[in-house]
């Protein structure tokens, strides 16, 4: 299919934080064949099957959740207010354990129809019942960087761990090439060393990434340290996890040598700082991570403890919240914070050569952003405006892989009705189950 978006004023992302006084053009962009083929000054006599007016609208790349629990919309505001540990003990994990793949299936389509209405384009999951989850990508025209979740400690670990190696590689490239896989190690106090060496000769077999959880809370950090005598980031070094590609989602404590280490190994973060507000987590060192040279990108985490999958929110809580834990007002500036729910998102997912960026021969994963709007004017700049004023409901259109999924609001891909319908059910039945 051959598209032109004509008229915009576009954020390419192609110039990195701190060259960024020349962001943005105006001109228009053709895709042709799920690529980008032309951006500029393109005429509209191209022979376009489809031809998008973006008067009014800013494009840019599609947003980049680098970590979440796609299937946990289920439990939006079903277990609040509650410590991370306590809250995973006594209402998530009873809860998970009798869900079935059909209950994961309209959990994600949740979460997909709300991740496309806001202008996600491509997630990074780790779950259960992944061929369900993928499924659910495939109907959807999402792109997905997708994984089953593991727990080393558990009755189940090596059958788990046998589940997640099928599933990675039985998915990777499916869905036209919108779906990669990768091995999910829960975290290093679920899952001991010789467990995470397993999954990482499995890693070198299949030529994957590895997704865990890392550094989250105070509670972990101890007890790593009394159970091993190191912190996790050091001991994760120390077994040569971060000789694999890793994407590791918090990392919220880091001392200044773990910090070089991650930078050193170019281990990626996926930072979740609502998800961490509202668990009581801690606040990630963002910015130290991010002037050492570490790839830190954006991550909702699921939706039970966020309690939505808003990347634009995203980037507004980690940008207020770096400048009022380091009492610097310049810190994270609204650029930097759209590159990490882009470009930097790209990065961490080593798939810089084909998203995050507006650029010829990349993919096309791209959104139309209507400003339009009350809260979008004056228009002094457009990148504080989507960081600091925008909202979900100011995404339009919504492309990617070249194909439109959304248009004017309406997702052109789903029944929205239904999953609604559906994941209503879904929910209401396993609550009555695990009450029961």
């Amino acid at each position: 299919m051959k598209i032109l978006i004509k008229d915009a004023q576009i954020i390419p992302m192609t110039k990195g934080y701190g060259a960024e006084d020349n962001y943005y053009m105006q001109g228009s962009i053709a895709v042709y064949n799920g690529r980008i083929s032309g951006i500029g000054d393109i005429s509209e006599d191209g022979d376009f099957d489809k031809i998008i007016d973006a008067s009014g609208c800013v494009v840019l790349p599609g947003f980049i959740n680098t970590h979440t629990h796609a299937a946990m919309t289920l439990f939006r505001s079903y277990a609040d207010d509650l410590p991370l540990m306590e809250w995973l003990n006594t209402k998530i994990w009873p809860i998970e354990a009798i869900m079935s793949g059909q209950d994961i299936f309209w959990g994600t389509m949740l979460s997909i129809l709300e991740m496309i209405k806001s202008g996600t384009t491509t997630f990074v999951d780790m779950y259960s019942f992944m061929d369900d989850v993928a499924r659910a990508v495939e109907e959807s025209g999402m792109r997905a960087v997708l994984a089953r979740g593991v727990i080393g400690i558990g009755p189940n670990g090596e059958a788990a761990l046998h589940e997640s190696v099928n599933f990675a590689g039985n998915w990777h490239g499916k869905a036209d090439g919108r779906i990669t896989t990768m091995l999910a190690p829960h975290a290093p106090y679920t899952c001991p060393p010789d467990y995470l060496k397993k999954v990482m000769d499995y890693a070198d077999q299949l030529g994957t990434g590895i997704h865990i959880h890392l550094a989250e809370t105070l509670s972990e950090v101890a007890e790593i340290e009394k159970t091993y005598g190191k912190r996790p980031v050091e001991l994760m070094h120390d077994i040569g996890l971060f000789e694999r590609h890793v994407l590791g989602a918090h990392v919220v404590y880091v001392n200044e040598r773990e910090i070089e280490i991650l930078a050193e190994k170019k281990v990626g973060v996926a930072h979740n700082p609502q998800s961490n507000m509202k668990l009581a987590s801690g606040i990630a060192p963002v910015t130290k991570m991010l002037e050492k040279g570490v790839s830190v990108a954006l991550g909702t985490d699921g939706a039970s403890s966020n309690n939505n999958l808003d990347m634009i929110e995203e980037m507004r809580s980690a940008s207020l919240l770096q400048k009022v834990a380091t009492m610097d007002p310049t810190s994270l500036p609204a650029y930097q914070a759209i590159e990490m729910a882009t470009r930097n998102g790209a990065s961490v997912l080593r798939m810089e050569k084909e998203i995050g960026q507006i650029e010829v021969g990349k993919k096309a994963d791209l959104i139309l952003v209507d400003f339009q709007k009350p809260h979008l004017f004056p228009r002094h700049d457009a990148a504080a405006h989507l960081v600091y004023a925008a909202q979900a409901s100011d995404v339009k259109t919504v492309i990617i892989d070249g194909k439109v999924i959304m248009e004017n609001r309406q997702v052109l891909t789903l029944d929205e009705e239904r999953i609604l319908y559906e994941a209503e059910k879904c929910a209401q039945k396993l609550v009555h189950e695990v009450k029961s």
